[in-house]
C-alpha cells in the first residue's frame, strides 16, 4: 500500500495544479481501506488511490459521476480534475468538489427514520437514471451487482474457518436462499458500496452519497445490506418500504450480507474494529426482511 503523506499530496498539486498550490491541506479525520482523501481549501477534495487495485475506479467516475449527478436527489462527488502519477506516487488521482457533512457512522444526532426513508428514496433513483454506456457488474466492482453466487468459495471457506463458532447450517440454509432467484429486469445502476462510511450526513439528515468506485450496471440487491449492517426494528422496515424491491431481491441482498458478514469476522477480508460486521451476522440470521 503507498504511503501518502500531506507533503506528497502537497507536490503533487504544486507540480499539475499550480494555481491550488497556496490553498490549504488536509487529510480527512476519516478515512477508507481504498482512497486517502485530503481537503483543498474549502471547496474542493483531493483522492488519491491507496494501492493498485483501487485505480480503475478514478477514470470510471470521472465517466460515470457526471451523468448520474443529474437524476439522482442527493448530491454525489463532482470531478474537476485528474492528476497524472508523479512525485513518486504512481497511479493517477482526482480533485472532485468538497462535499460537507459527516460520515454517518461518525455523525450525531441522526434522525435514523428518515435517513431510511431518505437512503431508500436516494436507491430507488440511483436505479431509475438512464443505463447508457454505464459499465456492467463484474471484476471492477468486485462482482458487486452480479449474482451472488460469484462468492459462494468464500463463503464456504470462511464457515471452515469459523467452524463452531457460528451456527453454520443456518448460515447455509440463508445462502441457499439467496441463490433461488436472480435479477429478471434488464441492469441497472447500483452504487456498490452502500456502508455507513460513504454515507454524508449534515443537521442529522443525510446530506449526500459518496464513493462511486464500484457502481455499475446490474443487479441492484447488493445495495441493500445496510438493512443488516445499519438498520434496526422500524427503521429497516421504512428502508424496506422506500426501496420498492420485491422478496427475492431481498433473499439476494441477504446473501450479500451473510458474505461480507463471514469473510470479515473470519478474518479473510478487512478489519472491523467497531464490530459492524459481527452484529450484521447475528442480524442476518435473526432477520431476513423479506417484502
Amino acid at each position: 500500500m503507498t504511503d501518502i503523506t500531506v507533503d506528497l499530496v502537497r507536490a503533487l498539486v504544486a507540480g499539475q495544479f499550480p494555481h491550488w498550490k497556496d490553498l490549504p491541506l488536509l487529510p480527512v479525520a476519516r478515512q477508507g481501506w481504498d482512497n486517502r482523501t485530503f481537503r483543498l481549501g474549502e471547496s474542493l477534495a483531493v483522492r488519491l488511490p491507496s494501492a493498485e487495485g483501487y485505480v480503475a475506479a478514478v477514470e470510471k467516475e470521472e465517466h460515470c459521476l457526471p451523468t448520474l449527478a443529474g437524476h439522482l436527489p442527493l448530491p454525489v462527488p463532482e470531478p474537476v480534475a485528474t492528476g497524472e502519477p508523479g512525485e513518486g506516487y504512481p497511479f493517477p488521482w482526482s480533485v472532485r468538489r468538497w462535499l460537507p457533512g459527516d460520515p454517518l457512522d461518525a455523525a450525531k444526532d441522526v434522525d435514523s427514520a428518515r435517513l431510511a426513508g431518505d437512503l431508500g428514496g436516494f436507491l430507488t433513483a440511483l436505479r431509475k437514471a438512464p443505463v447508457g454506456r454505464g459499465p456492467v457488474a463484474g471484476r471492477h466492482s468486485y462482482f458487486r451487482g452480479c449474482h451472488p453466487s460469484v462468492y459462494g468459495e468464500e463463503v464456504e471457506r470462511a464457515l471452515g474457518v469459523l467452524g463452531d463458532a457460528v451456527d453454520a447450517a443456518a448460515c447455509r440454509a440463508v445462502w441457499a436462499d439467496a441463490l433461488t432467484s436472480a435479477w429478471p429486469y434488464a441492469p441497472v445502476w447500483f452504487h456498490g458500496d452502500i456502508a455507513a462510511g460513504n454515507l454524508l450526513v449534515t443537521g442529522g439528515r443525510l446530506s449526500a452519497v459518496i464513493d462511486f468506485g464500484t457502481c455499475g450496471v446490474g443487479d441492484p440487491a447488493c445495495d441493500l445490506v445496510m438493512a443488516w449492517t445499519h438498520f434496526t426494528g422500524r427503521d429497516r422496515e421504512i428502508f424496506r418500504q422506500s426501496v420498492g424491491l420485491p422478496g427475492d431481491a431481498w433473499r439476494r441482498a441477504r446473501g450479500w450480507a451473510l458474505w461480507k458478514a463471514l469473510v470479515t469476522v473470519a478474518g479473510l477480508s478487512g478489519a472491523d474494529p467497531e464490530g459492524v460486521q459481527n452484529r450484521a451476522l447475528v442480524r442476518v440470521l435473526e432477520d431476513p426482511v423479506v417484502g
